[in-house]
């Protein structure tokens, strides 16, 4: 049995509403265990013997299914979640700026928004993994930044979504 952190992309935002109670029902229905839903920002993490990228397929058509809306999230493994949080150069807690980390199922756009933020002014890039780069935003301004505004493009939606690294720290802690 492996332990997954699935992250939601764009619900309870933008017109998509789902209770956390509702999503864990809808999810019982597939063949995962341990479903914990985390904040009410799409964060779940669950126990299964399928590979991620069969979680991945479940998890979406079991969204667009229940929920009637373009579903897109990202699996990451136990392992593979806590090698992403060792290796973020960021502090998870600081008064001046966030850490966030944009998650990606798949490398090649990562590649290409790292590249493109890179040219961002006063953009601050670390790649952690793959599927993992981190970035800072000065404190109420996470919004506005450079590099915000670069990964909320369409084009990512599918592929990407964004985390504070507080909040990856609580799907690995809520995983133990």
């Amino acid at each position: 049995m492996t332990n997954f952190a699935v992250f939601l992309r764009g619900i309870n935002v933008g017109g998509i509403n789902i209770k956390m109670a509702e999503l864990r029902t809808a999810l019982a229905a597939l063949p995962l265990s341990g479903i914990k839903t985390l904040l009410a920002s799409g964060n779940v993490v669950c126990s299964t013997d399928a590979p991620a990228v069969d979680v991945k397929a479940l998890v979406e058509n079991c969204l667009r299914e229940n929920f009637d809306y373009d579903a897109w999230v990202v699996v990451i493994d136990q392992a593979r979640l806590q090698a992403i949080i060792d290796a973020c150069p960021y502090p998870a807690d600081d008064k001046t700026q966030h850490s966030y980390v944009t998650l990606s199922s798949d490398p090649a756009v990562l590649d290409e928004l790292e590249s493109l933020g890179r040219e961002l002014p006063a953009t601050e890039l670390g790649r952690l993994s793959p599927e993992a780069l981190a970035w800072l935003a000065t404190a109420g301004g996470t919004l506005d930044s450079p590099f915000s505004k670069l990964s909320a493009k369409a084009r990512y939606k599918s592929t990407t979504t964004t985390r504070n690294l507080r909040t990856l720290l609580k799907c690995r802690d809520a995983m133990a």
